[in-house]
Order: C-alpha cells, then structure tokens, then sequence
C-alpha cells in the first residue's frame, strides 16, 4: 500500500454518487466566497499551465476520489443501459444505445468542487449485479486511471486507460481527457471506441462548469460513427444551449447520415430519422440519474487496503462533519507519504508496477493499459438494485 504511516484503518467511507439530485445537494459541500477563494489559488499559475500538480485544501473537496467518479460513470445508474446495448437485434439499434450509454457518463459537477486526485496504486472494486467494475490509478504524475468492468452475463469488456489534462487559461480551467475507452459485446463481436468531451471550468462572465466540445462513438466492424457536440453558455445564459447536445449517426464508408442528434444531456435527447422524419428518445437523465444508490460494503474482510474508500475514508469522514482541520491535516498526510514514496523510489530506481494493469506508454500511440485477468471478480463493496 502506498499509504502506510496514514493508514487511519480499514473502514470504507463511501458517498452518494453524482446524480442529477446530487447537484443542488452538493451545494452543502460549498465553501464561503468560493471565487474569491479559487482565485486566490490561481494567483502563480501561468495560463497553458498544467495543474495536475495544484493541491487543493479539504474545503475544495467532493468527499470522493476522481477513481470513484469514473466507476460511477459505469455503474451508477438507474436505468440498464450497459445491458441494453448488447440486447439490440441489430447493428443500428446496438449502436444507438452505446451512444444512449456514452452520453450517461457525462454528470453534473458543483462549481468550485472536485474530488481528490488518486493517489499511485489507489483501487476501486465494486459489483452492481452481474457487471464488475475494477479501477486502479495506474500513474501519478501524469496521473492515469485504468478502468476494466466485465459482464459475462451480458457478454460485455469495457476497457479504459485516461488521463486528465488541465490546463488554465485565465477565466477558465479546461480539462481535457486523453486516452482510450473501449467497449466490447463479445457475442457480437462488436468493439466501440469513444472519446468524452472537455470539462470547462469558468469563473468569469458567469461562474459554472460545462461539458463541451466535441465527442465521438465509432464501430469498425459495422461502420457506424457518431459525431457529437456538446454546447453550453458562454457569456450570458441560454437555456436553449445551455448543457446541449447536436450531433449525428452515419455510416462512414458512404458517409450517409442516418440519424440527427438533438437534445439536452441532463434532460432528453432524441435521433430523429432522416429518412422518416420519426423522432424517438434515446435517452432520459431523469430516467437515468435520479434514486442512485450508494454503493455498501458486503463483505469488510475482502475490502482492499488500497480501496479509494478506504484510503480517503477519514477525510471523507472529516469533511462530511465540516472538520475541516481534521480533514486537512489527514489530507496532508496522504499526499506528504505519496511524495515521500515517489522519492524513495527515485533515489533506489525501483519502478513500480500496477497489480490489476500492465501499462505501456509511447509517443505516438499515449498510454495504454491491459488487465492481468481476463474477468474482473465480484466485488466487496455493491449497488443493490
């Protein structure tokens, strides 16, 4: 473990996930004059700079890890969509519901709040059902998240290897996400390859968090590719803008389109066929992201020492108490043993190396992570439907 002198325990501490209701109830987390405060912080920072390497004090914090948040993007949802995909009786209507899909892992952020950045060898295991979903922080400078859930019941890999970059650019922090996001339907022999709009902080006009840019969902076995744009406000509020989405589903070797996309992300978005002119909802946030569940420890014996839960759990604790000097100084110690272990390291040229990833990186290519076996187990900690 990476962690040792600040090991407070096995306890897991786990939180609600990020949900269309959790966005006004995050608000609890807020700390005062929380522009002046995030201002104060980027006082020394350059715009193009990378702020992986920004620490932010407990009062700044969602009580979760950035490992959790992608595993909640996978298994925190109300409706089965990830099932869905694999259930359609062909290619076109597969491929519409892994768009459906993609489009659910995009959540609402509280402005001025995020989650803790994971430290090196950091986990998180957890079950919803059939799909098991395994994370581990694969790198910490840069830092890199590999992802691996299997359903065998559903016939479904999903594989993910991402790296967040972000970079301040005087009003606005906007985080990229390098990196890979696979999804296979095995009975199918159907591979998808998505990649995720940028998140934009803003701080001046108007204070928020935005997911825009472009996004894209491709099947090269089938041929069919979806181009997606996601919108939002930029200077003064437009509701009809505002959290958007436009895009559309065509056939690349012809390039034909066959379906528009048009809709909201937090509210409901629809393809309307081009032939037809028939419109239909593929996808309801309402439906998809309200009454999540948060994840419980079934089994306390098996919960890994590495666990995100487990290692954030007394600062997860503190700041749900509002202790903010209790969440600070276990905090503090968290990230003081991460540098510590980073340089023993150095000084003994001991490379390290993932326990559930083999993990290869070049310059053409980025990173890119494999897991060590070929189905993730059960989980300790569960989602019960």
């Amino acid at each position: 473990m990476q962690v040792t002198e600040c090991d407070f325990g096995t306890k897991a501490v786990l939180t609600a996930p990020l949900s269309l209701e959790g966005e006004e109830s995050n608000s609890k987390y807020k700390a005062p004059n929380i522009i002046q405060r995030i201002l104060s912080l980027l006082t020394n920072v350059r715009p193009g700079s990378d702020l992986n390497r920004l620490q932010l004090p407990p009062q700044f914090n969602i009580p979760k890890s950035q490992l959790q948040c992608y595993g909640e993007s996978v298994y925190s949802i109300s409706s089965n969509m990830l099932s869905k995909c694999a259930e359609g009786e062909t290619p076109l209507n597969r491929f519409v519901s892994v768009v459906a899909w993609s489009i659910s892992m995009v959540r609402p952020l509280a402005f001025g709040l995020a989650p803790y950045n994971p430290i090196l060898g950091e986990s998180h295991h957890v079950s919803r059902g059939t799909l098991n979903v395994l994370l581990e922080q694969v790198s910490h400078h840069p830092p890199v998240s590999a992802l691996h859930a299997t359903d065998e019941k559903h016939h479904i890999d999903l594989l993910w290897c991402q790296s967040p970059l972000p970079k301040f650019h005087g009003t606005h922090i906007e985080v990229e996400v390098h990196g890979k996001r696979q999804l296979k339907l095995l009975n199918k022999n159907e591979t998808y390859t998505m990649t995720p709009p940028n998140l934009v902080i803003r701080f001046l006009p108007v204070p928020g968090v935005d997911w825009l840019g472009n996004a894209t969902v491709r099947c090269q076995e089938t041929g069919l590719e979806a181009e997606l744009c996601y919108r939002g406000n930029s200077f003064l509020p437009r509701p009809s803008v505002h959290r958007s989405i436009k895009g559309k589903i065509f056939l690349s070797s012809m390039m034909e389109t066959v379906y528009e996309i048009n809709g909201h992300w937090d509210r409901t978005v629809t393809v309307k066929d081009v032939k037809t002119g028939k419109k239909t909802v593929i996808y309801s946030a309402k439906e998809a992201l309200t009454g999540l569940k948060t994840p419980i420890v079934k089994d306390p014996k098996a919960v890994l020492s590495t666990e995100s839960a487990v290692v954030w759990g007394e600062v997860n604790q503190a700041i749900l108490q509002k202790s903010w000097d209790k969440a600070r100084e276990a905090k503090t110690c968290i990230e003081e043993r991460q540098r510590q272990v980073a340089r023993e390291k150095t000084s003994r040229e001991d490379e390290w190396s993932p326990k559930h990833f083999s993990v290869s990186h070049s310059k053409e290519s980025g990173w890119d992570c494999s897991p060590t076996h070929k189905l993730v187990p059960p989980a300790p900690i569960v989602v019960n439907d």
